[in-house]
C-alpha cells in the first residue's frame, strides 16, 4: 500500500513540479526577478497574499510589484514619499495600506543591515523550521506597529499551519533544479520544511491516509508531513506539489 501510495504521488509530483506549473500560481511573482533580494521580498509578498482566488492573488502581487517599479529591493532601501504615497490605496482582501506601509518598514531596517531575508528566520546554525517561524515573527513585529497586522504573520505558538510561509520556506530552499522552486537559502536543508496545509491539501491528504489530526493547526502540519518523510526522507514537502494539485486543479 505504501509503495503504491508512493508511485502515485510520485507521478504526480513529476506531473506537476514543472516549468508550466508557473504561470498560474503564486510562486509567478518571484520567477519575475532574477536578483536574489527581489526575488524574497516578491516572494514573501505573494505567500502573505495566498489566500483565496489564485487569479486574484498574482493579480494583487503584480500590482504590487509595479507599485515599486519592478525594484522591490531598491525600492524597500530608498522607497521615498513619492513612492510610499503610491501604496496608500492599496489593499488585498484585509491586507491595507497600513499593513504594507509596516511591511516596507521592517524590510527597510532589516536590508539596511542584511543581505538576505534568510537571516530574518534563521539568524543561527541548526534551527528547525519550527525554531525559525517563531523566530521571524518576534523579529518582524520588533518595531512599533499596529496589532491589526499581527494577523498577516502566522507563527506555530498560535498553533497556526503556517501556511503562507511555510510555503514561501519551500519556495526559498527547495533546490532540485526543476525550475520551480528557488533554491536559494541554505540555512536549512529540505529535508528540515515543512508541508504547507491548507483545506485542500488536509482533504486530500486525509484521503490518503496521511493525516487524521481533525484539526487545521501546527501539529497537523506536522504531522503530514513526518508520513511524507516515509515517503521521501530527504525531500518530504516536494508532495506539496501532488496534494495540492490533486485536490485544487484535479478536485480528487
Amino acid at each position: 500500500m505504501k509503495n503504491n501510495l508512493k508511485i502515485f504521488l510520485d507521478r504526480k509530483v513529476d506531473q506537476y513540479n514543472q516549468p508550466s506549473f508557473i504561470k498560474d500560481d503564486p510562486i509567478s511573482i518571484p520567477h519575475l526577478f532574477t536578483k536574489k533580494q527581489d526575488i524574497e521580498i516578491a516572494g514573501l509578498f505573494a505567500a502573505v497574499f495566498a489566500w483565496g482566488n489564485r487569479t486574484t492573488i498574482i493579480k494583487k502581487s503584480k500590482e504590487l510589484m509595479g507599485l515599486m517599479d519592478m525594484q522591490p529591493h531598491t525600492f524597500c532601501l530608498n522607497p521615498g514619499n513619492v513612492g510610499l504615497k503610491k501604496m496608500k490605496n492599496f489593499k488585498h482582501r484585509t491586507f491595507t495600506a497600513d499593513d504594507l506601509y509596516y511591511f516596507l518598514h521592517f524590510l527597510h531596517q532589516h536590508y539596511k543591515l542584511h543581505n538576505s531575508l534568510e537571516s530574518a528566520f534563521f539568524p543561527r546554525k541548526n534551527m528547525s523550521t519550527e525554531e525559525g517561524l517563531i523566530h521571524f515573527k518576534k523579529y518582524f513585529f520588533s518595531f512599533e506597529h499596529l496589532k491589526r497586522t499581527e494577523k498577516h504573520i502566522s507563527s506555530p505558538l498560535q498553533k497556526s499551519t503556517c501556511k503562507r510561509l511555510n510555503m514561501f520556506l519551500r519556495w526559498m530552499v527547495r533546490d532540485d533544479k526543476k525550475g520551480v522552486d528557488f533554491g536559494i537559502w541554505k540555512a536549512i536543508s529540505s529535508a528540515d520544511l515543512i508541508c504547507p496545509v491548507d483545506v485542500h491539501v488536509t482533504r486530500v491528504a486525509k484521503k490518503l491516509g496521511l493525516l487524521k489530526n481533525k484539526n487545521a493547526d501546527w501539529k497537523a502540519a506536522v504531522e503530514l508531513t513526518e508520513a511524507l518523510r516515509k515517503l521521501d526522507k530527504q525531500d518530504p514537502v516536494k508532495y506539496d506539489f501532488a496534494l495540492f494539485s490533486l485536490g485544487v486543479i484535479e478536485k480528487f
